[in-house]
C-alpha cells in the first residue's frame, strides 16, 4: 500500500441537512433507501418521509433520480471543500487516494443507502446506466481534485474508468465494519495500481491516431513536393 494513504482527520464532511425543503427531500430519500430499493421508492414517499406537500417536492425535484443527483453533488462539495493543502506536494497517486477517501468519509452516514443502490444496479440495468452517468460526472470532479485532467475524450475515458474502479471498492466498503477500514484502503490501493497501468495503455492508444495519420500526410508532402520539383 502507498506510504502516505490515510484517512482524513474529520469523522465526516457531510454537510448539514435539515433546514430546507431541498434538504428534507434529500435526507427522506437516503432514509427511505437504507430501508427499501429505489425502485419501491416514489415522490409521495419522499414527500411524506419529508413532512412536505408534492407541491412542495415539485418545486425542488422532478424525479427521485433528480434527488439522488443532488445528494452526490453535495458529496461532491464536500469532498472538494475538504482538500488538504498537504497533499498537492504529494504524488498524482496519493493525492487521488486522499481525495477518494475523503469521499468515502462523505458517504459514511449513508453507507446503507449505498447499499441500496448498488443492489438496484445490479438487478435494473436502466438504473445501472443512470447511477453510472451520476457517478462518471462526480469522478470528473474527483480526479480534477487531484490533479488529473478530465477534459475531452481522454478525460471522459479516466472519469469512465474511475467510477468503475470506485464502484469495486464501495462494493468492499459497505461490508467493512473496521475502524481503520483496512479493507477498503486495500481495495482503493489495488484499484489505483491498476488505474495507472490503464492510464498508461490509455496514453499510447490516444497517441496512435496521430502515429496512424501522420505516415500518410508525410508521404502525400513529399509527392506534393517531388511534382513540384519536376
Amino acid at each position: 500500500m502507498a506510504r502516505k494513504n490515510k484517512r482524513p482527520n474529520k469523522a465526516s464532511s457531510t454537510p448539514p441537512r435539515g433546514t430546507t425543503d431541498r434538504d428534507k427531500a434529500i435526507d427522506a430519500l437516503m432514509a427511505l433507501l437504507a430501508e427499501h430499493s429505489f425502485e419501491q421508492i416514489g415522490l409521495a414517499e419522499v414527500a411524506g418521509r419529508a413532512g412536505l406537500k408534492l407541491s412542495q417536492l415539485r418545486a425542488e425535484f422532478g424525479s427521485t433520480l433528480a434527488i439522488l443527483a443532488t445528494q452526490m453533488k453535495d458529496i461532491d462539495r464536500a469532498v472538494l471543500d475538504g482538500g488538504d493543502a498537504d497533499m498537492t506536494e504529494e504524488q498524482v497517486r496519493d493525492r487521488l487516494f486522499d481525495v477518494l477517501m475523503r469521499r468515502l468519509e462523505a458517504l459514511g452516514p449513508y453507507k446503507e443507502a449505498v447499499r441500496s443502490i448498488m443492489r438496484s444496479a445490479r438487478r435494473n440495468p436502466g438504473l445501472a446506466l443512470a447511477f453510472n452517468a451520476m457517478a462518471v460526472r462526480s469522478q470528473k470532479w474527483m480526479l480534477e481534485a487531484a490533479g488529473i485532467g478530465a477534459s475531452g475524450p481522454r478525460g471522459a475515458l479516466r472519469a469512465q474508468g474511475a467510477a468503475l474502479m470506485f464502484a469495486r471498492v464501495l462494493s468492499v466498503w459497505v461490508d467493512d465494519e473496521e475502524e481503520g477500514l483496512d479493507r477498503t484502503m486495500a481495495a482503493l490501493d489495488r484499484g489505483l495500481s491498476s488505474a495507472a497501468r490503464w492510464a498508461g495503455f490509455l496514453d499510447d492508444l490516444c497517441s496512435l491516431p496521430k502515429c496512424v495519420m501522420r505516415g500518410p500526410r508525410r508521404r502525400r508532402a513529399r509527392d506534393k513536393e517531388e511534382a513540384e520539383a519536376a
